[in-house]
This record gives structure tokens, sequence and C-alpha cells, in this order.
């Protein structure tokens, strides 16, 4: 059990565990420096315990779901392996992955801007670890989805119930409890994600279309997709959010908070074989990048166009200007996401949430949401013009660069 931990802990980790090391660094950073700024925000228990919960489920399932990690199980199941030791060896080294990088980025900001008294630090921990555990049962038995989808609206509910007293920690012991003697009787080729065949071959084309690419991407790749379709149920409730403010200057916003979608804006880092062929084959600059700006584009622009009429619906007001402000906004974000793509992709990763969850992907919301300050302040005469010109300049700069 030793030698699968260490083999699985140095691939996540590296070779000498330094990935652990810069995590535990920055977190401590961020710690100290929002302590010291003073910002506090009041957060019930339950909240806490919830938002730490689904972000480490959410993550830990992709860890699991990664290409990358099935194809390091592919090497291991060639070499004799016990299927207790391997299972739990995979899950506590992925489980580690989770809440060493990713959940404590969550759980230093929550424990600096709130207040908590040790038994709930204590809780916050155990909701992580008792999370992971239950991803990992749910996740060797999603042939059984059903099950699994009710497990987890049980644990969300009793959070949201319970969540305020010290019941919470029984529940979560039993609850992980339950998940051990679930991966206790799990089989180690659970965990492993085989590629489908479809059965029929794929029809050829006399011409190569790469908007035809990015639809089977989209299409093989399920959470790609679902993510762009969650945000664009997002772009439909905004509204209600914003209603409150009751001003037009709160769109532009809007349209910042629809530019975050990362899986769409990684396609190059996250398929290193396809950023080669880009890179290496002739004329690929333009065929690639004109045609990834416009499909971004595309995105952006449904989800600004249903978070105007929603607006629209609920609001009225929207003016021919903020429409236009929408297809600026989205044509800049699309233009900043390919830029990035090209000169500065992600390499380097382990798995795909290391990709998903790259600081990177902040860059283009965070500028978004500084244009949108100044489309609020600034003329719009001003704007407009700068809207238009600047997308066209840093086409150029990315065609002839």
């Amino acid at each position: 059990m030793k030698m699968i931990n260490k083999a699985f802990a140095k691939k996540l980790f590296g070779t000498k565990y330094e990935r652990l090391t810069k995590s535990f660094c920055i977190w401590l950073l961020v710690f100290a420096g929002l302590r010291i700024a003073d910002v506090r925000v009041e957060i019930a228990p339950f909240i806490r315990y919830l938002m730490t919960g689904t972000f480490t489920a959410g993550v830990m399932w992709q860890a699991l779901s990664s290409k990358n990690n099935a194809d390091s199980m592919q090497n291991m199941f060639m070499i004799p392996f016990e299927g207790r030791e391997f299972i739990f060896s995979y899950t506590a080294s992925l489980g580690a992955y989770t809440i060493f990088t990713k959940t404590a980025a969550l759980l230093s900001v929550l424990f600096a801007v709130s207040v908590w008294n040790p038994a709930e630090i204590c809780i916050g921990i155990l909701c992580a670890v008792d999370t992971a555990l239950i991803t990992a049962a749910i996740f060797s038995t999603r042939k059984y989805w059903y099950v699994g989808g009710l497990w987890g609206a049980a644990a969300i509910a009793a959070v949201l119930f319970i969540g305020n007293g010290i019941w919470i920690a029984l529940f979560l012991i039993g609850n992980g409890t339950l998940a051990v003697m679930i991966l206790r009787n799990a089989d180690g080729y659970s965990f492993y994600l085989e590629e489908r065949e479809n059965g029929h071959a794929i029809k050829g084309h006399k011409r190569h279309c790469v908007w035809r690419y990015f639809f089977r991407y989209l299409m093989s790749h399920k959470n790609y997709l679902w993510n762009t379709i969650i945000l664009w149920c997002v772009a439909f409730i905004l509204p209600f959010w914003f209603k409150q403010m009751g001003n037009l200057s709160v769109i532009p916003i809007g349209f910042a908070i629809l530019s975050f979608n990362t899986p769409v804006c990684i396609l190059l880092s996250s398929a290193p074989a396809l950023e080669q062929a880009v890179r290496f084959l002739p004329n690929q600059k333009k065929a690639f990048c004109i045609p990834y700006c416009l499909f971004l584009f595309t995105c952006n622009l449904a989800a600004d166009v249903i978070f105007l009429s929603s607006w629209q619906i609920q609001n009225s007001g929207v003016t021919v200007s903020m429409i236009l402000i929408a297809v600026l906004f989205a044509m800049q974000s699309a233009v900043c996401s390919v830029l990035l793509e090209w000169f500065y992709p992600v390499r380097g990763w382990k798995i795909e949430s290391d990709l998903w969850h790259h600081p990177r992907k902040y860059f283009v919301p965070a500028a978004m949401l500084l244009l949108a300050g100044a489309v609020g302040t600034l003329p719009m005469l001003l704007i407009v013009p700068v809207l238009i010109v600047l997308p066209a300049v840093e086409i150029v700069v990315l065609l002839f660069a």
C-alpha cells in the first residue's frame, strides 16, 4: 500500500512533494493577508460547511474523472495489486490532492474573513474529508447514479437543517463510515474510465472544418458542455440578483461575469497534441485562431443574449447601446482568451482539475470587470470606439506577432 500511495502522490504533488509545500505557502500568505486587512464577513456555519462540501465534491469528481489518471491506472493495472489496497491508496492520494491544493484555498479564505470557534474548524475539516470519501464511493458505484444523487441530496439537506449544531459532526462521521464500507467492497476497476467505442465509423469529409472539431470536442467532453449550459442558466438568473439595484449600469457587470467560461477557453492547453499541430503545421494560426475567436464569441454572445432577454422581461429598459455593448464585450472576451491560449498556454499540469482551477482563468473576467466599471463611469461615445478598435488591434497582434 505504501508503494502505491507513493506512486500516486509523486504524480500529483511532484517527485519531492514540492507542489504541496508551494500550496501551503500560498494559502498561508492568503490567510495572513486577509487577516491583516481585517476583512470580516458574517457567514452562518451551515453555509461554510455547504461551500466546503460542494467545492470539495466538485474538485474530487473532476480528479476521479481525469483522463490522465485513467492512463496512469492503465499502467498500474498491468502489475498485480490488491483491490482494497489499491482503492484506499488511490482515494487517499486524490483526497489529499483535493483538500491540500484546492479546498485549502477556500478554507484559508473562510478562516480569514469569518469568525470560527475550534469546534467549527474541526467540523469544517471533517466536512472536507467526509465529502472526498463520499464522492469516491459514489464514483465507484456511478452505475447506480440515482443512489448517488439521493445520497448527495440527503447530505445537502442535512447540512441545511442541522448544520448549525453539533449533530452535524455525528452525521458526517456516519456518512464517512458508510463511504468507507462501500469502498472496502468496491472493485479497483470501477475507478477506471474506459474509452467508449461508438460502434460505427466517423463520417469522412473532404474539407477540414475547425467548427466541426469544436462541436465534436464539446460532445465528447460532456463536462465542458454542461459548464456552458449552466453558465447560460446563470445568465437567466442574474437579473433576479441585480433587480434590487434597479440600475442599467450593472448590466456590463453581468457581461463580465458571463465571460467566466473556463473550459471552452482552454482548448489548446487541454490538448497538447492539438497545440503542437496548430503551431507546427503551416498557416494554422489564421486557420485555427480566427474560428476559435468566433466560436468563443458565439458562446459568450449566447449567454449575453439570454441575460439581456431575462433583464427585459423582468425589469425592461434594455437599449440599443446595451445590445451593442454586449456584442463588443463578447468579442473582447473571446479575443483576450485566444490571445492567452496562444501566447501563454497552461503547461505542466498533472490532471485536468489543475487546468480548470489555474489562476490564469481569472485574468479575462477580471479585465472584463474593470472594463465594466469603465463603461459605467465614462461616456458611451468614448467607450464604444475603444471597444471596437481594441479587439481589432489584438487580432492583428495575434496574426502577425
